[in-house]
């Protein structure tokens, strides 16, 4: 049996972290705004993806050879997202190369159940490789962190997810409006959304409030035959609903960062019409620019943020009530809870120092 190499804290020298990936705005959040000792490497660019993209998918550092031929370059090693298309046999060659090195892994689970696979089969299969593996775990909720322990024995550390929105943006005041926006982003339709149930419901819900509107957003590609998120019985229905005058639609291509803060914060309340999931970035962006969210119970939003909650599973399908319920609370209370700065900003003081520490911890 091969013997691990020692692990220590490099003396002298920031810790390393080889991040899965490193530029999405989670993993930036989670890091100091000044350096603090720790570096994590940039996201090594996919092939053929152009020099000028900024793209992270597909993660390059998934692969083994790469771990080989940068042994040198890393001390930690942490997984966060992105190996949806990798096998168990890859994930363990993945996991074999790391332990015999010497290099400890560290995996935030974000998602207990990936939000973008109807079939949950396949990210069991991965997590099932990965959780047991890792040296250390962090999750970002209670709820989940319950999960974990019940499915695997791990005990995972839970950190809270940081802003999405940047701070300067964060401490703008909301914009005024005369009228109650209710919002639903169907974006590509992933496979957890059930945008009709939850749009027809919001249509008859929204039309009892005085002064209320419903619009609905989709991306350009669900009404292009080419695509693969082509979906032209849910555009025919949604056209006639906006015919009918019962919500305002709206096709565009995917949004800037400018342009998603500016439309999140002209809602007064996001619905999310999920029927499985985990967690949501789209919920603490929301958080951050004082809009309110009507989250479903089948994940752990309502552990992540202040949020209105309604029944929506996929065994147990939608409670219709719950969510005209949560239609008239944000109606009514009109002022969803905001993040601050001065919160964010200490926030996120804070879980660099928690990652600072994990990572040094792992490198004993």
């Amino acid at each position: 049996m091969t013997q691990e190499p020692p692990r220590r804290v490099p003396v002298g020298r920031e810790i390393r972290v080889a991040s899965v990936p490193a530029g999405h705005v989670y993993v930036r959040h989670c890091s100091a705004p000044e350096p603090d000792g720790v570096r994590r490497l940039r996201d090594p660019r996919p092939l053929g993806a152009p020099s000028t993209s900024q793209h992270w998918w597909p993660p390059v550092m998934l692969d083994p050879d790469w771990v080989r031929a940068h042994l040198e370059d890393f001390d930690v090693y942490h997984l966060h997202f992105g190996f949806d298309a990798q096998s168990p046999a890859q994930l363990t060659a993945l996991v074999d190369v790391l332990r015999r090195h010497g290099k400890p892994l560290v995996y935030t689970v974000h998602d207990l159940r990936n939000p973008h696979q109807p079939d949950p089969t396949s990210h069991d299969a991965a997590l099932d490789v990965i959780i047991p593996a890792a040296d250390h775990l962090v999750t970002l909720t209670p709820g989940a962190a319950g999960s974990i322990r019940s499915r695997w024995n791990r005990t995972a550390t839970v950190l809270p997810h940081p802003h999405v929105v940047d701070l300067p943006r964060l401490a703008r005041p909301r914009p005024h409006r005369d009228r109650f926006r209710v919002g639903v982003h169907a974006k590509s339709l992933r496979p957890n959304m059930a945008v009709l149930p939850v749009v027809r419901v919001l249509a008859d819900a929204v039309a009892e409030l005085q002064d209320a509107e419903l619009h609905v957003n989709l991306h350009r590609e669900v009404t292009e035959p080419a695509s693969r998120a082509y979906a032209p019985q849910l555009l025919t229905t949604l056209e006639e609903l906006a015919r009918r005058n019962r919500l305002t639609l709206t096709v565009h291509d995917y949004f800037g960062d400018e342009d998603l803060f500016d439309y999140l914060a002209s809602l007064d309340l996001s619905v999310l019409p999920y029927r499985f999931g985990t967690h949501s970035g789209w919920l603490e962006a929301c958080h951050d620019l004082g809009t309110a969210v009507a989250a479903p119970d089948c994940g752990f939003y309502a552990q992540q943020r202040p949020c209105l909650t309604y029944g929506h599973t996929q065994r147990a399908g939608l409670d219709e009530e719950s969510l005209r319920e949560a239609v008239r609370t944000a109606y009514e209370e009109r002022q969803a809870p905001r993040a601050t700065v001065q919160q964010r900003t200490q926030e996120r003081e804070e879980l660099a120092a928690a990652h600072r520490a994990l990572y040094g911890n792992a490198l004993k």
